[in-house]
């Protein structure tokens, strides 16, 4: 059986908490999660899987958005997972070379990704996204505003501001 190793660490943002194997990053979760959540949802994914603490992958992952965190890391070297459709992966892909301190469109990224008219089901990806910061969905905007985020309005702002994105 595969272990999924499990972590979690304090920064500026507040409590991050990661899953991984010994080769990728498998699931991250933004401060709004609580530990009872990431547990349900570790439970509910990856059922099949043996759980212990730690893990080299998540020790890369806490080095790496500390670094991020601290303005110091503008693009993410963990290695990761993306599952989903095609057209789900196609999506995340795109979003996952959105370069620091840049933003698009739900309907660039639609149109970029080979999916001009999919910009709503753009949405929908963006919030079932289980690596955000290192599949920087923050970065996806809407035409006429900031648009939404599963980690709330404030850690999108946050997250933009850290990264010197200008908005109103």
């Amino acid at each position: 059986m595969v272990t999924l190793y499990l972590h979690e660490f304090k920064t500026r943002l507040g409590v991050i908490r990661s899953a991984s194997t010994n080769k990728e990053l498998v699931l991250l979760m933004l401060p709004d999660t609580t530990a009872d959540r990431f547990h349900e949802i570790i439970s509910d994914r990856f059922p099949k899987y043996d759980f212990s603490r730690g893990g080299k992958i998540n020790a890369i992952v806490e080095k790496e958005i500390k670094a991020y965190c601290a303005g110091k890391l503008k693009k993410f070297s963990i290695p990761v997972t993306i599952n989903g459709s095609p057209f789900q992966s196609s999506i995340l892909k795109h979003v996952a070379r959105i370069p620091w301190g840049k933003v698009e469109s739900y309907g660039e990224v639609a149109a970029k990704s080979g999916f001009p008219r999919a910009s709503r089901a753009v949405g929908t990806v963006m919030s079932s996204n289980l690596l955000p910061l290192v599949v920087p969905c923050h970065r996806v905007v809407a035409s006429n505003g900031i648009g939404g985020y599963g980690g709330g309005l404030e850690m999108k702002k946050t997250l933009l501001r850290m990264e010197g994105v200008q908005f109103d």
